[in-house]
């Protein structure tokens, strides 16, 4: 039997292979030359969004800072579009969404309420307040877009029932802030819900029991309703909390003072009772400051009214007699004190 012919061996170094082996170096060199074309377009690619990224940045701030100068020159129309701008190009801008907002409210003028136009700033300037709360990094932003908003509806639109939710929300926000309570408490009192009210003032005091300025809203609102006794509860409240300060019994005494001066339902008795407590509370005040004007001149104001009440001779005049003298030391101190001031007003110049 015939065997098949033996197979030609391959020379690794004849022609044949140099074709096999450039025609192969061709095709790598191919295939790694289109790789690397793709992987430049890839990234260019992402450098160019980089660098549209990075454009609409640096545009963002800029505009930015030409709102932020305009708004300081008080060129609210001008500081609008910028703001605007600078929000749609980097919406992580937040501080712009207060700005522009308060910009509307500022070219808001209330005597030209009713107008379309002006009334679409006011509703601008709403919306613009609720954007900044929501969206605000900046906590003081935050509350300072609530509390605007606030303003807003209770002031400007007339509409204290939208402002109710949002103060309810600041109160959630920070629960031991007085001031928020007081809103509400405003609020629910010009409504006419005056147990809504006092209760809110109740809460406030149970957040911050030892501020002063709790006592005076409640004092404030409790004479309002024409509820003294509990004014002058809370007055004296107040007056525990900071023993030191003489502006605390010098108020006693000018609230006292009203009630007996103006008060004409009350009897003779409670009369005299008041106005002697309204004595001693400005006898405190000038026991901590003697030098205190407006405490003096209370007390003479008080002495005369004890003057008029009284009946034996003697004592009046003698109660005219001090409230003569609290009146000339008053005199005194306004003198010195504006003396001093223009003294002090030529030395400056």
């Amino acid at each position: 039997m015939r065997q098949p012919p033996a197979t030609s061996p391959v020379h690794l170094t004849g022609q044949s292979f140099a074709r096999v082996h450039e025609s192969y170096k061709g095709a790598l060199m191919r295939t790694r030359l289109s790789q690397a074309v793709r992987a430049g377009a890839a990234g260019l690619a992402v450098t160019a969004l980089l660098g549209c990224s990075q454009f609409s940045g640096l545009k963002a701030k800029m505009a930015l800072k030409d709102a932020n100068a305009a708004y300081g020159a008080n060129d609210y129309r001008k500081a609008i579009p910028k703001y605007e701008e600078a929000i749609s190009l980097d919406p992580s801008l937040t501080q712009a969404y207060f700005y522009v907002a308060n910009s509307y409210d500022n070219l808001y003028k209330p005597a030209k309420k009713g107008q379309p136009a002006n009334d679409q700033l006011l509703t601008k300037a709403i919306e613009g307040y609720k954007a900044a709360a929501e969206k605000s990094a900046d906590p003081k932003l935050k509350k300072l877009s609530l509390e605007y908003l606030v303003a807003a509806y209770r002031d400007k639109l007339e509409d204290p029932s939208q402002a109710e939710p949002v103060v309810e929300r600041m109160i959630k926000m920070e629960p031991n802030e007085p001031t928020n309570y007081f809103a509400l408490a405003k609020i629910y009192e010009d409504a006419g819900k005056y147990e809504e009210a006092e209760a809110t003032l109740l809460k406030a005091r149970e957040a911050r029991p030892n501020d002063p300025t709790v006592y005076m809203q409640m004092a404030g609102f409790y004479n309002r309703q024409g509820q003294f006794d509990k004014t002058i509860e809370s007055l004296e409240q107040r007056a525990s909390r900071e023993p030191n300060n003489p502006e605390s019994y010098y108020t006693i005494s000018t609230y006292y003072w009203d009630k007996a001066f103006r008060d004409f339902r009350l009897k003779e008795p409670e009369k005299r009772e008041y106005v002697q407590k309204g004595i001693e509370a400005s006898d405190r005040a000038l026991k901590i400051k003697s030098d205190y004007m407006e405490a003096i001149v209370y007390k003479g104001l008080l002495l005369r009214l004890a003057a008029n009440l009284e009946k034996d001779r003697g004592r009046q005049e003698q109660y005219l007699k001090e409230a003569d003298q609290l009146r000339d030391k008053a005199k005194a101190l306004q003198k010195a004190k504006s003396a001093g001031a223009g003294a002090g007003t030529g030395a400056g110049n």
